[in-house]
């Protein structure tokens, strides 16, 4: 989302003077770590209508699709081998309970008139998917998949050859909300006459923002690579592919035949403290072994060789947060992608660009900037109650897959889980 940002902004005023300040290494975070998933907003319509209405939703996922395109773009006109592959997306059902959860938001596509999303038979979902686990599902082409750590290293790259300054290792520990703005890092003190927060779910520990973002974590293992396996059971489609859970599964095939899996919202931050068990859990790391066992029963003696974490800043409609910080025209942030940055934070960037730059333009009076999201409850509430939550998702969900009848509790208190991906059913 940086980079994209410093990008946009060099492109619009070449002149400016734009310095990247990165904790870790460009890649280290979000961008770097996650599923490598590049989807669009079709799958939010009902949510982006009831936010700006039906005809800027439409336009506001259209620009998300488009921007899908645009990374495609990018990496062939820069020379960025991130492995992108446009090959669409399964949206699925892995138990019965999860059957149709997509129709709500299909149907408003087809009302409107939209063709992102095409009905398939179940037959055909369980065979591009692999699986007969996936019973049936829904397919939207525009989506493709990347390598993110490529793709957010080839971002640096061609900022720096664009005249970007970025300093690495240089953890930002405060700064001031006045004009100019003074920033401390453990490195040294930078003054600067406009920011740009873009720092994923390590936004949740600002004040302004506490409220509004929760980070949680998303796991992921990566198989041996197995390409003849994969073509024996027939996943050479390229899709990436999702279950239906609130607690969502989400996976796809690399370029070098790995399977790479993952399982959204597990771990919860207390105040939004992001500490060491968010690179890497093994409890957590043995639960997404154990979906990805599950739904791929012909994979069972397949060795994972690779395992990690990392933060995901969820709001509560796990729409993207964008505007002035506290109002001010000269702090501007762009946060809680909430697990699908990769393609609309190009849009995002664009965004943050015009609104660093004060310009007025489309992309400054986006229907996303300055929204309100609504709000988690504080802490301890929010800590000690999404715990609640979660283990409530879980044992709703475990039974479900057993196809069994979740307990009451357990169906009650899995209502307040904040929205996810999709619009479901």
């Amino acid at each position: 989302m940086g980079l994209w940002t410093a990008l946009g902004i060099k492109r619009l005023e070449p002149s400016c003077d734009v310095a990247v300040l990165e904790q870790d290494v460009c890649g280290g975070g979000a961008s770097g770590r996650n599923g490598g998933f590049v989807l669009s907003w079709w799958p939010k319509l009902s949510s982006l209508s009831a936010l700006c209405g039906v005809e800027e939703a439409v336009r506001v996922a259209r620009g998300s699709e488009e921007a899908i395109g645009e990374i495609e773009r990018f990496c062939r006109a820069h020379g960025v081998d991130a492995h992108f592959r446009r090959a669409g997306w399964l949206w699925t059902a892995t138990s019965p309970a999860q059957r149709g959860a997509w129709n709500g938001v299909v149907s408003l596509c087809e009302k409107l008139g939209i063709g992102a999303f095409r009905r398939l038979p179940p037959e055909e979902v369980a065979r591009r998917a692999g699986s007969a686990v996936h019973l049936e599902g829904v397919f939207e082409a525009s989506a493709a998949t990347v390598q993110p750590a490529i793709l957010a290293r080839g971002l640096r790259r061609v900022a720096l050859e664009a005249g970007v300054r970025i300093f690495e290792h240089t953890r930002v520990r405060r700064f001031s909300r006045g004009r100019p703005v003074a920033i401390r890092t453990d490195r040294g003190r930078l003054t600067a006459e406009r920011l740009v927060i873009a720092t994923n779910a390590w936004a949740a520990g600002l004040r302004e923002l506490s409220r509004a973002l929760v980070a949680i974590t998303s796991d992921m293992i990566a198989t041996a690579p197995v390409p003849e396996r994969l073509r024996a059971i027939g996943w050479t489609g390229g899709e990436c592919v999702t279950d239906s859970q609130t607690m969502v599964d989400y996976y796809h095939v690399t370029q070098s035949g790995r399977v790479a899996f993952g399982k959204g919202g597990w771990g919860i931050a207390l105040g939004g403290r992001i500490g060491p068990d968010f690179d890497r859990n093994v409890r957590r790391r043995a639960a997404v072994e154990a979906d990805f066992r599950r739904a791929y029963p012909a994979l069972a003696d397949v060795p994972i060789t690779h395992d990690w974490s990392g933060p995901i800043d969820r709001t509560p409609t796990s729409l993207p947060l964008l505007g002035r910080l506290g109002g001010r025209e000269h702090i501007v942030y762009g946060v809680g992608w909430s697990g699908n940055g990769v393609g609309p934070s190009v849009v995002g960037g664009k965004i943050l660009a015009s609104l660093a730059l004060g310009r007025r333009d489309a992309w400054s009076s986006h229907p996303l900037v300055g929204r309100s999201a609504g709000s988690f409850p504080p802490e301890p509430i929010r800590y000690v109650g999404a715990h609640l939550v979660r283990a409530a998702v879980a044992r709703k969900e475990s039974a479900e897959r057993r196809g069994e009848k979740p307990p009451w509790l357990a169906r009650r208190l899995a209502r307040f889980a904040p929205a996810g991906l999709e619009d479901k059913t």
